[in-house]
């Protein structure tokens, strides 16, 4: 199976002397970084920025406030870092061209929400495990007021720029999944790795389906044995289907109901399935297809008889190896 992919975006506040330690690790101007075993500092010639600071970030923040007319209080945060990166798996074979080109369109993205002349500096790390942009800007609003709270918001607007940042990376990389949490967000959208996987479990439904038809009490033993081998991948995989259902569906209930059908007691099979109750995460799925190609896969089992699973369970070893080698 494929690995997920994920789309990154992660918000930091600064208020006063904390700044300078912030612009130091960005801009890589400490000698060593014993905080950050990481960074490979052989590597750091190759960081670049897509936004050069033109000032110490503090020192430039403080302009724009004071030019903005903003009071502000001890407490004021000055700066916001951003941290755009995505999972390791994204960036595995990719060349330094389209790492970058990567976090070009995450700065586009950045400055449709937030005006460019207030960022400070955008910086692109590729001498640590995992490539990923440090972008620092000063919370102003439109209207020139100094308000954080605002711009990035509480937890419903932190999850507005999670689902926009998403919605326009995934544009150009099919691939990417949303960053955060579906179950904290509720989002309900499903990446193309999802559709490729219920393509092949559908595969597998359809050989299955056809060891099944035809099935009697007289053949049952010769079927248990191939239906067994096609069981030990068929399982995992309708369970996985379900996993990404429920991720990918904040809607998903709890609750459970376990096909008592499936209780293996062989080793391979040792996992019992359990099946979500229908009217939960696959009436809220707005892909028709996918929610009813995933209630056939589940149909499928309970169709199978159960002196076919009591005849497999209790399959010699040496038997079902014959079997696995048709």
């Amino acid at each position: 199976m494929e690995k997920a992919q994920y789309a990154i975006l992660r918000f930091a506040k600064y208020k006063g002397p904390e700044i300078g330690n912030i612009e130091a690790h960005n801009e890589r101007t400490k000698e060593k970084y014993a905080s950050n075993p990481d960074v490979d500092t052989s590597r750091s010639k190759y960081n670049f920025h897509l936004i050069q600071p033109e000032r110490k970030y503090r020192a430039e923040a403080e302009r724009q406030i004071a030019a903005a007319g903003c009071r502000t209080r001890k407490d004021s945060v000055r700066v916001v870092e951003t941290l755009v990166t995505a999972s390791l798996e994204f960036f595995k074979g990719k060349k330094q061209a389209e790492i970058r080109a990567y976090f070009e369109d995450a700065l586009r993205f950045i400055e449709k929400h937030q005006s460019k002349e207030t960022i400070l500096s955008a910086v692109v790390h590729v001498d640590e495990r995992t490539p990923h942009m440090h972008l620092c800007f000063v919370p102003l609003t439109e209207d020139k007021r100094l308000c954080a709270k605002e711009i990035i918001g509480n937890k419903k607007k932190l999850t507005w720029w999670q689902d926009e940042f998403w919605k326009h990376m995934v544009k150009k990389y099919p691939d990417l999944e949303r960053g955060e949490s579906a179950s904290q967000t509720g989002r309900d959208h499903i990446p193309p790795r999802v559709f490729k996987e219920m393509t092949r479990l559908n595969k597998q439904r359809d050989q299955l389906e056809q060891l099944l038809c035809g099935i009697n009490p007289f053949n049952a033993k010769n079927r248990a044995a191939e239906i067994g081998k096609l069981l030990d991948s068929y399982i995992p995989s309708v369970e996985k289907m379900q996993t990404q259902l429920k991720k990918y569906s904040g809607a998903f209930t709890e609750t459970i109901t376990e096909n008592k059908n499936l209780k293996w007691k062989n080793e391979q099979l040792s996992k019992s399935l359990e099946v979500a109750e229908k009217g939960s995460v696959l009436k809220k799925m707005q892909d028709f297809q996918l929610r009813r190609d995933y209630e056939e896969a589940v149909s499928t089992l309970e169709r199978i008889p159960q002196e076919v699973l009591d005849i497999y369970t209790k399959l010699p070893k040496k038997e079902k190896e014959n079997a696995y080698g048709r």
